[in-house]
């Protein structure tokens, strides 16, 4: 059983997990951003895939984490274009283009930030929560 007086914060723990999720996340928004006017290596194939984050939660010291349980891609239709010089066209003259609009990825990486820094600062109050309760104790 633990000390009452001291108490074990798992929102650091809990934090922490988010913490490394969403830099995951945002790792592979990146790769879909950079992939998202690639085309197919030969003449007729299949462009790049987008890329989503799959979470999962998992437990953090007694407490209810995440992780980031997989990468899965993304099988909506990618976009064609007509342009018959391209090496990777197929025989009508198509062009496959990834299925990976910059907005949405834009709107995600803001997303991610956003949840990043969220987390960062619960870091930080349970660090200045914990250093108050050090200084109660001293007295």
């Amino acid at each position: 059983m633990s000390d009452p007086i001291v108490p074990r914060n798992n929102a650091m723990a809990v934090a922490a997990s988010a913490l490394k999720a969403q830099q995951s996340r945002m790792r592979v928004i990146a790769e879909n951003i950079a992939n998202a006017e690639s085309t197919a290596t030969v003449a007729g194939g299949q462009p790049y895939r987008r890329q989503i984050p799959v979470f999962e939660a998992r437990n953090v010291d007694g407490a209810t984490g995440v992780t980031l349980a997989q990468v899965r891609p993304d099988m909506s239709d990618f976009r064609s274009e007509y342009d018959p010089s391209h090496p990777a066209a197929n025989a009508e003259g198509y062009v496959l283009r990834p299925n990976v609009n910059s907005l949405v990825e834009a709107m995600d990486m803001r997303e991610a930030q956003r949840a990043y820094e969220a987390n960062l600062n619960v870091i930080e109050t349970a660090r200045a929560m914990d250093s108050r309760i050090l200084e109660l104790l001293k007295k």
